[in-house]
């Protein structure tokens, strides 16, 4: 029936939904001419005796199914999650990233009034896989100038980690003001890959221009294991090992905490 109203065949082939809908009440875009339309179809409603005909009998459209790359459009052009107020960089000569010492704190470099975003590294010298990541990281700040790179050391600021349910090293987070808005969750730790989150993320396009030099390789964020102790852990150990002394030497005054052994005391 479709094909006899339209005149063609060629919409047997694909599935179609029909709906009876006045002619000039067509969802085509405003301002805009049907492509398949000819002539004076494109000109304005209600001109001819064609028009008026139309108006007066409902006609049946084929309401097609959107292509799906149409469909798909909009996960391109959809709005950033995050919108990053960008910095001035005014009179700024080299962009690079911060790290913070063991008496700084992550809060007095992140301004809770302000929109704009950081970008902060947790890791630890003694990771292999931080130490991978470092010269990609390095390499950042040029290539968003406009946002600011912090990086510090997990196990010197415990409780950042606690409070960012920093699990594992190395973890990145990318901040507004001082709110954790997005996590890194790959493991294909790169700069294409570093620069496709932030995009992702922000809207904000990197520099094409930027790569990883030997400059990064070198620092400021070490891409060299160093050795390090790690002193809750041996704090940790050395209490265990003096509950277990006097444990041992005072067997007697800790029977009762042996499941048992306190009956077998009374008898």
């Amino acid at each position: 029936m479709a094909d006899a109203m339209l005149g063609s065949g060629a919409l047997a082939e694909q599935p179609v939904l029909l709906s009876a809908v006045p002619a000039e009440a067509s969802g085509g875009p405003a301002g805009a001419c049907d492509a398949a339309a000819a002539g004076d179809a494109c000109g304005p409603a209600g001109s001819g005796p064609a028009a008026a005909q139309a108006r007066e009998q409902p006609v049946l459209e084929a309401v097609l199914p959107a292509p799906a790359e149409e469909q798909n459009g909009t996960d391109s052009a959809k709005a950033p999650k995050v919108n990053c107020e960008e910095r001035n960089t005014t009179g700024i000569e080299r962009f690079t990233l911060q790290i913070l010492n063991v008496s700084q704190d992550l809060m007095e470099f992140l301004n809770p009034n302000s929109s704009d975003c950081t970008l902060v590294l947790f890791y630890t010298p003694w990771c292999r896989f931080s130490a991978s990541l470092a010269p990609h990281f390095n390499s950042l700040p040029r290539a968003f100038p406009t946002l600011r790179f912090l990086a510090l050391d997990a196990s010197q600021h415990s409780s950042l980690s606690t409070r960012f349910g920093t699990v594992a090293v190395p973890n990145i987070l990318l901040f507004q003001g001082a709110k954790p808005m997005a996590r890194f969750n790959h493991t294909d730790r790169t700069l294409e890959t570093l620069k496709d989150f932030i995009f992702n993320q922000t809207g904000i396009e990197a520099k094409s221009d930027v790569a990883v030099t030997e400059e990064d390789w070198e620092g400021p964020l070490p891409s060299v294991l160093t050795k390090g102790i790690d002193w809750l852990l041996l704090f940790s150990v050395l209490f265990l090992a003096g509950f277990v002394m006097y444990a041992t030497i005072r067997t007697d005054s800790i029977r009762w905490l042996i499941p048992g052994q306190e009956h077998e005391h009374q008898e």
